[in-house]
């Protein structure tokens, strides 16, 4: 059974390809064209993983869609007659495009299939569609290593839902609750980032970055004027205080009184008060999150539980959850948000349309690292590379691993562009710029030269599997990097008196620990557990570090500027490498320093990366 899942149309298109219930590809759109968050239909991401398994178009028994359109119309029209005539002019622009680009979507998808793919292969007959939280647990619980579990889903709104428990077991799963718009976790958590002058959709990670810095002094007036928590984790925001029903903003005037004043522009100075208000809609998440995930367990009795949906990448809340120890195994889906509903929708369709058999990983999960995209062999890597002018080594493995452990230790930042390029939002050691984790500037210095981006936000550090109890306070696995762990006690650098009396970002330049390139304010870090059996080579390089420095810890952060998509082609890895600060790049066995580059190259690309 080959079946292809597809998202698109909204943000974050992707496909994936599912064969006999086996994940063989999957991968977003946005990095092969490298418009971030490309929403068009994933022509590029279509054709990779039909390459990838070796597979025709007509080889293909389904092609599974992730939502379905009419239900999200239905809630569009219900909405503005249930607040009319209030959002009228919104109604109105809206209405035109869903009736020419969304009521008809099957007919959109069809075509864009016999346009880009293949004309005649009976696309009417093959095109299913999932509901759009289905896929989420789906995407959640398939590929999970367990037999049975709870699945939460949480995100922003599908067609009408926008948090769902699932109850899955073996090949079967169904959804048991849900809770509808416009009641929805996540677009609280959107108005906040739309609030503190973030790009909804985009910008919400940054709002949890933001938090150690800030006081949860908004909490009470949170609770107490927007949103109505239940013991068993349900809620009811009160939308006096939003727009984002009837208008084209997520808050309003009631909104911005209650916090005193209006939104912050866009690129404008971060406060105080914009601290604040990140860590106390953090702090109201994890309640909600946590409280869910008690009222699920008290509720059905399951040990397990899955996550997926966008609030499920919010790894503090799930570093939290974890904690709280409410299930005795949580599994987070890497791809959490709306690219892997396309993986979800061709999994929901194996198992609940063509009712397939279901194998459970007997090692690990069936997400593979979540190493799912495209690699280039390396006289390809050589040809493509010499195209673009590029000045390199070819060197063996050994020699590769060596150079980029010393260069490390060294201080330098090295651009690592190795094996299958990931699926999800995460740079997993695919397509990763690493550096040293103990220096006390390298957060700086990647933010500022090399990442193009806010000096606040934090990196996630990559840990040997086997090493990470001795530097954090996790005992267990996070290969996707969706947990928040604690750095050990004995490995912390206390803050005397006069540091102590520092606010918010005036704290990111005291050193917190022996490793203070990934270690936030609040001594947390985002922790990435490396293993030997799901990625080899960047395991082999960590432990050659650990052999260099004694420390099996390095800096992992996406390989890509500010307002890029992660790289996925050689050509784009030594254009980010050319225009940036990284020193070192290791792209397959083709070494590449920056010193021995054409002068001129480094010039002309230097001038194409701006702040934006």
């Amino acid at each position: 059974m080959k079946i292809l899942g597809i998202s698109a149309y909204y943000h974050d298109a992707a496909a994936a390809l599912v064969v006999d219930g086996q994940i063989v590809a999957a991968a977003q759109e946005e990095r092969f064209t490298r418009n971030k968050h490309d929403p068009e239909f994933p022509v590029n991401a279509v054709r990779y993983c039909l390459d990838e398994a070796g597979l025709k178009y007509s080889d293909l028994d389904h092609v599974a869609f992730y939502d379905k359109p009419f239900l999200k119309f239905e809630r569009l029209l219900e909405t503005y007659l249930a607040f009319a005539p209030r959002g009228f002019s919104s109604f109105r622009k809206a209405l035109p495009v869903w009736i020419k680009d969304k009521l008809f979507q099957k007919d959109e998808i069809v075509k864009a299939l016999e346009t880009h793919l293949s004309k005649d292969e009976g696309w009417y007959q093959k095109l299913l569609f999932s509901e759009h939280h289905l896929s989420h647990a789906a995407s959640a619980f398939y590929p999970s290593p367990f037999e049975r579990a709870a699945v939460l889903t949480m995100d922003g709104v599908g067609e009408w839902t926008t948090t769902s428990l699932a109850i899955g077991n073996g090949s079967d799963l169904k959804v048991v609750r849900e809770i509808h718009f416009p009641h929805s976790l996540g677009l609280l958590y959107s108005a906040f980032t739309y609030y503190t002058g973030f790009k909804v959709n985009s910008g919400e990670y940054k709002v949890m970055g933001l938090a150690p810095y800030g006081e949860p002094k908004y909490v009470d007036l949170i609770r107490k004027h927007l949103v109505d928590i239940k013991d068993d984790g349900t809620f009811r925001l009160n939308l006096d205080y939003f727009d984002y029903c009837t208008g084209l903003r997520m808050t309003n005037e009631r909104f911005a009184e209650l916090f005193g004043g209006p939104a912050r522009e866009s690129e404008s100075q971060l406060g105080q008060r914009e601290m604040d208000l990140a860590a106390s809609v953090q702090v109201v998440t994890e309640e909600i999150v946590i409280k869910l995930a008690k009222g699920i367990q008290k509720e059905t009795g399951e040990r397990n539980l899955c996550l997926a949906g966008g609030v499920a990448l919010n790894c503090v809340a799930n570093g939290k959850l974890l904690r709280e120890k409410v299930f005795d195994n949580i599994w987070l889906q890497p791809a959490a948000g709306d690219a892997g509903g396309a993986l979800g929708a061709a999994l929901a369709a194996n198992y609940l349309y063509k009712k397939q058999p279901r194998k459970v990983s007997v090692v690990g999960d069936a997400m593979r690292g979540s190493y799912l995209g495209p690699r280039d062999k390396q006289p390809d890597v050589e040809r493509k590379l010499s195209a673009t002018g590029a000045r390199f080594h070819v060197l063996d493995d050994g020699e590769t691993i060596e150079r980029c452990a010393q260069a490390l230790a060294a201080g330098k930042a090295v651009g690592w562009h190795q094996g299958r390029m990931e699926f999800g939002p995460r740079a997993l050691g695919g397509r990763s710029i690493l550096g040293d984790a103990r220096s006390p500037v390298m957060q700086k210095l990647l933010n500022l030269k090399v990442k193009y981006r806010e000096s606040f936000r934090p990196f996630a550090p990559s840990v040997l599997r086997e090493h990470v109890e001795e530097w954090f306070e996790i005992d267990g696995d996070s290969p996707y990097m969706l947990l928040v762990a604690d750095v050990q006690k004995h490995r912390r650098i206390a803050m005397n008196e006069e540091q102590q009396k520092l606010f918010g970002i005036e704290k990111l330049n005291v050193p917190r620990s022996s490793i203070p390139a990934v270690t936030h304010v609040d001594y947390s870090a985002r922790v990435q557990t490396v293993h030997a059996d799901t990625n080899p080579r960047y395991h082999a390089l960590i432990k050659r570090f650990h052999e260099l420095t004694g420390c099996p810890v390095i800096v992992n952060t996406s390989f890509n500027v500010r307002g890029e998509p992660i790289v996925c082609s050689p050509e784009d890895s030594f254009r980010c490498f050319m225009g940036t600060e990284i020193e070192v790049l290791a792209v397959e066995n083709c070494f590449l320093e920056k010193a021995e580059q054409d002068a001129a190259l480094k010039q002309r690309y230097e001038n194409a990366f701006t702040l934006d």
